[in-house]
């Protein structure tokens, strides 16, 4: 018989929330308990660390065991922390089988869930509801948990989820839409700061997740649809944000609900893209993470340049690459298709291998995909590799992307030359040559916040960075520079342009005009 999961009840879910603060059951109260390498071993589906740490008897240890490590605590320890009655009534707690060799198993409880306590963008304390073991995929595989095909199963927090809620625009906006919504956390984001809230998800047990992630977290209430990509909004009023960590996996068949999209491919991410217009506002944001395929003889910029429908900006960054066989073996054990044996591990690789093959297909990208509906005749779209660290959150940087991508569309070469610049924050120069050289062979300009990117300049570009401050135009930087250099300054002002405009997009320089809303006064 399946295992029920617990009930959407407000006033009891309410009351098991003021319990797990009360123990501190948060993401710092889960730090300080463990601390760092325990905690780090955890976020990998390690368990033996946070075991042996919460050998004591006190209300967070046991909190831990129960919803975090799977393990039985007697019910005497189990009311020390919860209201006891409530959390059995509604399902998220049931009496524990009792283990062989015991002479009653009956004094113990066991939870039906995992509950990970996260914290929000503004240090709030949340909880994230998943299935049990399934907080994040391990190298072990997700595995099959009680009452739940292997195939429905809920993941909580993982890597890809953090990502795309760092990189998510967060500005306030009237609606937003959260496509597979898995466990919640999307939605949960976005309810902070977006007047309606809609999660749809194909996975019935996802919604059913979701809705208990925002209640336990405290978050206002949200829309539940279930349905494939955007059939369950159709014909809804537009929306100012869509985030989607969709099922992006390229696989030979749909197994696991959570991460296989079931179209040929990297259809569902392509689909997904291409649809996303139709339901986005004017000057509305959609934000994705998606695999694409590398194909013999195609170049993958232009693939991808492709699937951005029309009247849309676009900033697609890849941010890995894996060959067909690193990528086989990541989502065969992320399965567990490792342990089912040697021949059956075998077939399937080869079935993974097969349809690659058929495909075309020599690698696939991983990275993220941000549109903004612009209604520009000329959409401005960059296509980019950019596999370094970051900075997150980016949320910001995205939007300041755009509005520089504004910038540029509507400026001219003439009228950049007479825009005012500032050197972003965090832009520092390095000079790269043989020691003792009078001259450097290379100048680099390097950002520490955001993107953190680093491009090569030559010398009338580094002495144009170093001199913005907002207060000159740059035609009067250039002529100055001209000067010093010895160089004609019409053909300095002709050639420049250019290189202004890719330190602008990079986002090296920021146009006054676009900061402030009018150029500065000469």
């Amino acid at each position: 018989m399946s295992e029920r999961l617990p009930e959407a009840d407000s006033e009891r879910i309410d009351r098991l929330r003021e319990a797990l603060r009360s123990a501190d059951f948060t993401a710092d109260g889960l730090l300080d308990l463990l601390g760092g390498p325990a905690y780090a071993a955890l976020a990998r589906s390690e368990t033996v660390p946070a075991l042996r740490a919460t050998r004591g008897a006190g209300p967070l240890q046991t909190l831990v065991r129960l919803f975090l490590l799977q393990q039985s605590v007697p019910r005497g320890r189990a009311e020390a922390a919860l209201p006891l009655d409530d959390v059995l009534a509604g399902g998220w707690l049931v009496p524990a089988e009792p283990e062989a060799g015991a002479a009653d198993g009956a004094g113990s409880v066991r939870a039906t869930v995992d509950v990970r306590p996260y914290s929000g963008p503004e240090g709030q304390d949340w909880w994230i509801v998943a299935d049990l073991g399934c907080a994040v995929a391990g190298a072990g595989g997700v595995g099959s948990p009680p009452g739940a095909h292997s195939g429905d199963v809920v993941l909580g927090v993982g890597g890809a989820s953090t990502t795309l809620a760092g990189i998510t625009v967060r500005r306030p906006v009237a609606r937003a839409l959260d496509v597979g919504t898995g466990s919640g956390l999307q939605a949960l984001h976005a309810a902070q700061h977006a007047g309606h809230v809609t999660a749809t998800d194909l996975n019935p047990r996802a919604l059913a997740f979701a809705r208990l992630t925002l209640m336990l977290s405290g978050a206002p209430e949200a829309e539940f649809g279930q349905g494939t990509l955007f059939e369950p909004v159709a014909g809804d009023e537009p929306y100012d944000l869509i985030v989607s960590n969709p099922p992006f996996v390229i696989s030979p068949r749909a197994r696991l609900t959570y991460r296989d999209g079931g179209m040929d491919g990297d259809d569902l991410c392509r689909t997904l893209v291409d649809r996303a217009a139709g339901h986005l506002a004017p000057g509305g944001y959609c934000q994705l993470l998606a695999n694409w395929e590398h194909r013999d003889g195609e170049d993958w910029h232009e693939r991808l340049r492709s699937w951005v429908p029309d009247g849309c900006d676009a900033w697609i960054v890849q941010r890995e690459v894996q060959d067909v066989t690193q990528y086989a073996e990541l989502w065969l054990r992320d399965a567990g298709d490792h342990r089912a044996g040697d021949a059956a591990y075998a077939a399937r690789y080869g079935e993974w291998l097969d349809e690659f093959e058929r495909r075309g297909t020599t690698a696939v990208g991983f990275g993220w995909i941000t549109l903004r509906k612009s209604g520009a005749a000329d959409p401005a779209v960059l296509v980019e590799e950019w596999p370094h660290p970051v900075e997150q959150p980016l949320g910001e940087e995205i939007v300041q992307h755009f509005q520089r991508q504004d910038f540029l569309r509507a400026t001219d070469d003439a009228g950049l030359l007479d825009c005012y610049f500032e050197l972003a924050e965090g832009v520092v120069q390095e000079q790269v040559g043989m020691p003792g050289a009078e001259d450097p062979e290379h100048v680099v300009l390097r950002q520490h916040r955001g993107m953190r990117r680093a491009t090569k300049v030559d010398t009338v570009g580094a002495g144009f960075a170093g001199v913005c401050d907002g207060s000159l135009p740059a035609w009067r930087i250039l002529d100055a520079i001209a000067q010093l250099v010895g160089e004609d300054p019409v053909l300095l002002r002709d050639r420049t342009p250019r290189a202004i405009r890719l330190l602008v997009e990079q986002g090296f320089l920021l146009p006054v005009v676009a900061r402030n809303g009018a150029a500065a006064e000469e």
